[in-house]
């Protein structure tokens, strides 16, 4: 679907814990998707609300955007890198983290 080489992304597999340690981890999913689990101390920014509070995304750490499977999370990748942010798509979003076994987080 929307997959260039401008957006730089990693899968689950090949997503080492001191990434994950250091990033600001972004949720672009609906709140309804949100609520079924996310990754533990991710920030909850719906996609759509995105350009209107991209001061709440810092400037000086490296963001990992995800969404239920990379589509939407791809798009807040892009965005976030034209506007000065270091993002990083996690290809495959929740469903990989899900299938690969990850923590989820249901706060």
């Amino acid at each position: 679907m929307f997959r260039n080489q401008e957006i730089p992304s990693v899968v689950v597999a090949d997503l080492d814990d001191s990434l994950l340690a250091e990033a600001f981890v972004l949720d672009v999913r609906e709140p309804d998707e949100w609520d079924r689990g996310h990754i533990e101390g991710a920030t909850h920014i719906p996609l759509g609300q995105l350009q209107e509070r991209v001061g709440e995304v810092p400037v000086d750490q490296k963001v990992l955007c995800v969404c239920a499977v990379g589509g939407r999370s791809g798009m807040a990748t892009q965005f976030l890198n034209q506007v000065g942010r270091e993002a990083i798509n996690l290809d495959g979003g929740m469903h990989a983290w899900e299938v690969s076994g990850r923590p989820m987080s249901t706060d």
